[in-house]
């Protein structure tokens, strides 16, 4: 045992690599990221033999983590909230697989959306799944909570999802480690037919995980990561879901709340415990990071009457993330946030950077379609997406991933031609292939273009599932040879670059044009390993 200081990202990583995992799958994502970085970069982990490579999306990485479940190993997948949209089908369709060895889905959400399109509570996605939920309140829950999520999943052969937000997964705190963990011996499933979701199969494995929900809800009301503190002041009770209670102590430096307080960390709500500051208080005040998940279940499955306060009253703001601040208002008390920081500086949105190729792309394509109406190019979740601010604003859609090329085809189909697609290297890989099918399958009058900066740029530089295979990926899809172009996005290469831009926005049909230059971030990093 040591004490670390661990970003809560760290706690979770550093959990796993000494409770045992054989591998841990992700596509990068904020805030999630640093689990897997970590992990790849442990001198413990590579000596363990762990797997940490990188997925090609969030679907690849749940499936391999299934997969290495099946056969016995304990394993991870992480990503972020809106990951999870991408690996739904088979995070979903696990809680009816089960687990055999021990697996948990990391979800780390972002309210406020600090670098995400949307605010969504992974809490709803364990809850539609019928899976155990852990949700730590600081950086050694999430640490201990990582062992006692294995430990569980193991017990009842089910996948267990720890959920996190921004604010845990990108602070620091001291952690205390326990015991390290040996890795489990390789161990197929007894049941040869678990994993097989046939119709006959998965009925029966459905009524199992539904009549192991009375053995969730009894871990829920035991384990001690739900913890119910009285006071005799019954006028407020107060529920605080995982970080929550950290925003609701902060308002007391002695750390002692003046009502009864109900501290849930792990799902399904533990109803012992709910119904008892229900019933002995006159007043709820519900504090959750995230969608008003908990108080629309309390309004559903009890019926006193009294009044609960919250996000749906707005007594909480119903969009952003929690703080202190807000926590003191719903409670009355004094709001000590204090005057605005004076502006000593004009604020300044993000942009690309100085050097990046993404930017002598912008302007070769502004330049081409500047004889056409506006409105005609669709983008993708990336750096490149800087690319809708001033000076350039070249792209008119960022919806999620892969959405680019799919979008472009469907104006298209609408008689918007040209319409022109803008997809990073990773994101094309991640989740643009198949649109790309689509669009050649339906000869299509799109001009895709995969901006190739050779990584993962967004999130930190990690490298790209098809680095040097793009073109090839294209040609094995039906992209025609004559209509797949590499070009060197260079100011000295403008006029030449335009001439083939022109001619496949009048072709009418699907063209690529992969636009090729080293990241500026990266490329100092690339003559120093070479």
């Amino acid at each position: 045992m040591q004490k670390l200081l661990l970003l809560g990202d760290e706690a979770i990583a550093q959990a796993a690599i000494d409770a045992g995992i054989t591998g841990i799958y992700a596509y990068p994502g904020t805030p999630s990221t640093e689990i897997t970085e970590y992990v790849q970069n442990s001198k413990e982990a590579r000596e363990k033999g762990i797997k940490s490579s990188w997925s090609t999306n969030e679907k690849t990485a749940m499936e391999a983590a299934i997969g290495m479940s099946y056969a016995g190993k304990r394993s991870m997948v992480c990503m972020k909230h809106v990951g999870l949209n991408v690996a739904a089908d088979g995070f979903i369709n696990s809680a009816i697989t089960g687990a055999n060895g021990g697996m948990i889905v990391v979800a780390a959400d972002d309210p406020s959306m600090h670098s995400s399109q949307n605010e969504q509570d992974s809490r709803f996605y364990g809850k539609f799944a019928l899976v155990p939920i852990l949700e730590p309140s600081n950086q050694q829950e999430a640490y201990d909570m990582v062992h006692y999520g294995f430990e569980i999943s193991e017990k009842y052969k089910i996948p267990v999802m720890l959920r996190i937000t921004t604010r845990l997964a990108h602070s620091r705190s001291g952690v205390v480690t326990k015991e390290k963990r040996q890795q489990n011996e390789l161990k197929l499933p007894t049941n040869l037919t678990q994993f097989v979701l046939l119709p006959a199969i998965a009925r029966r494995q459905y009524k199992d995980l539904l009549n192991n929900q009375i053995n969730f809800n009894n871990e829920s009301d035991n384990s001690g990561n739900n913890k119910f503190f009285e006071s005799e002041n019954k006028n407020l009770g107060i529920i605080a879901c995982g970080l929550a209670y950290n925003y609701l102590m902060e308002n007391f430096p002695d750390r002692i709340v003046p009502y009864p307080v109900l501290k849930i960390s792990q799902y399904p709500l533990p109803k012992k415990l709910v119904e008892k500051i229900y019933n002995e208080c006159e007043e709820l005040l519900i504090l959750e990071d995230g969608y008003p998940i908990v108080e629309e279940m309390i309004k559903g499955f009890l019926s006193k009457g009294i009044n609960i306060k919250g996000r749906l009253d707005g007594t909480i703001p119903r969009d952003g993330e929690l703080n202190p601040n807000i926590v003191a208002r719903a409670l009355g008390l004094e709001d000590t946030k204090g005057q605005d920081i004076p502006s000593l500086v004009a604020p300044r949105p993000p942009s690309l950077c100085a050097g990046c190729p993404h930017i002598d792309s912008y302007l070769d394509l502004n330049q081409v379609l500047e004889k056409f109406t506006k409105g005609r190019v669709f983008a993708d979740i990336g750096c490149y997406t800087l690319g809708a601010l001033p000076p350039y604003n070249s792209i008119n859609s960022t919806v999620d991933m892969g959405a680019s090329i799919t979008m472009a085809k469907g104006a298209a189909d609408a008689g918007l031609v040209p319409s022109v697609a803008v997809i990073g290297d990773s994101t094309f890989t991640h989740s643009g292939i198949t649109g790309l099918l689509d669009a050649v399958n339906d000869k299509s009058p799109i001009t895709v273009f995969i901006l190739d900066n050779a990584t993962t740029a967004m999130t930190g530089g990690q490298t790209s599932a098809a680095n040097g295979r793009i073109e090839d990926i294209c040609i094995g899809v039906g992209v025609e040879k004559e209509h797949l172009h590499i070009i060197s996005p260079l100011k000295k290469n403008h006029a030449e670059n335009m001439k083939i831009i022109q001619e496949e926005l009048d072709y009418k049909g699907v063209s690529v044009i992969i636009p090729r230059r080293e990241c500026i971030q990266t490329i100092g990093k690339s003559k120093k390993n070479t």
